[in-house]
């Protein structure tokens, strides 16, 4: 990692860079053993007192105590990852992703928006800020918690990291205030053709508008099937669900897409344990992806735990890249 042209070390960084991508090393603090120096690449969240924070773009933030610096400076925002792979900014696919996972019932706060569906999946259950909340960061928290605890529900900010103009500097924030990172999640984006072309036996896949009771029994990420379920998984512009019958009235993979302009996104794709690393699940993703060109989509976007390691390989395969990172923050009263 460079830092200067002539090989000597310069802190070329300040408090006016928060808000800015940085690229840092530091001298770990030993008393008994040789210098050692670490880097840290990420947004400058804060200077204040004497340290920084940093905001990676996995979400984590790494303190830094200003008299540690050896070098700093800022750094462009990070490179598309993969030729291509759709070009989009991230407030485009937040509102995309957001309109797939709809809530039961929603409320604005300035430019925030707070969801509810009697608490089935966190993306239709928390507070989705892209912008300005019109009041007071703090006084907006409160509004936050105050909102989800007359529905009875945990408090959670869904909040993005790692893309120009996400939100490193409102996740810092969210953790000074004792909000708890609980989950991390990948968005990905592709090319929709390359689905569509899969050597996959899509003619198997059963493509319904609505979704079934089979579906539903093999999907069963929720304590029962009621309405705000039903409400969440049928909304969004153009909405299909692929089957591929089993051996009982269970299905041996399903998966769920939505169709919104030029993006088709995918979801809920599940298989059988018994019969994974059959090829199903790119048969259902094929199918879809199939319907969805012919619905004229040509991008296409998924969300994937960053801990799910079998889902993440079968998509980087596939050709997903990553976009940015998305985390659910959650409020403790207790914090």
């Amino acid at each position: 990692m460079e830092f200067s042209a002539g090989g000597r070390l310069e802190v070329r960084i300040t408090p006016s860079d928060v808000g800015k991508r940085v690229s840092v090393r530091r001298r770990a603090e030993s008393a008994d053993r040789p210098a050692e120096f670490t880097d840290a690449v990420g947004v400058l969240t804060s200077w204040n007192e004497g340290v920084l924070l940093i905001t990676r773009r996995t979400g984590e933030t790494v303190r830094i105590p200003e008299s540690s610096l050896v070098a700093g400076k800022v750094v462009p925002p990070a490179p598309a990852r993969r030729r291509g792979v759709p070009a989009a900014s991230f407030e485009e696919l937040a509102r995309v992703s957001a309109r797939a996972w709809q809530p039961v019932e929603s409320e604005a706060l300035g430019e925030w928006t707070l969801r509810a569906a009697s608490g089935f999946t966190r993306r239709a259950n928390s507070a989705l800020p892209l912008g300005d909340p019109g009041i007071p960061l703090d006084d907006a928290l409160a509004r936050v918690g105050d909102w989800y605890a007359r529905r009875r529900l945990p408090a959670y900010v869904q909040t993005a990291t790692g893309a120009e103009g996400t939100q490193e500097r409102l996740c810092a924030a969210l953790e000074e205030r004792g909000w708890e990172r609980e989950v991390t999640a990948e968005l990905r984006v592709g090319g929709l053709a390359p689905v569509g072309d899969l050597d996959a036996d899509a003619a198997r896949v059963r493509l319904l508008r609505s979704v079934d009771e089979p579906w539903l029994r093999r999907y069963q990420r929720f304590t029962a099937p009621g309405p705000h379920v039903l409400k969440v998984l049928g909304s969004g512009p153009s909405v299909w669900f692929a089957t591929i019958p089993g051996d009982s009235d269970i299905p041996a993979a399903i998966g769920r897409c939505v169709v919104d302009g030029r993006w088709a996104g995918f979801m809920a794709v599940e298989v059988d344990p018994a019969q994974r690393r059959q090829g199903l699940a790119k048969a259902v993703m094929a199918a879809l992806a199939r319907r969805a060109l012919d619905e004229g989509a040509s991008a296409a976007w998924l969300q994937v735990e960053s801990d799910n390691d079998g889902a993440l390989a079968l998509y980087e395969g596939m050709g997903f890249a990553v976009h940015h990172l998305y985390h659910h923050f959650r409020y403790s009263r207790s914090s």
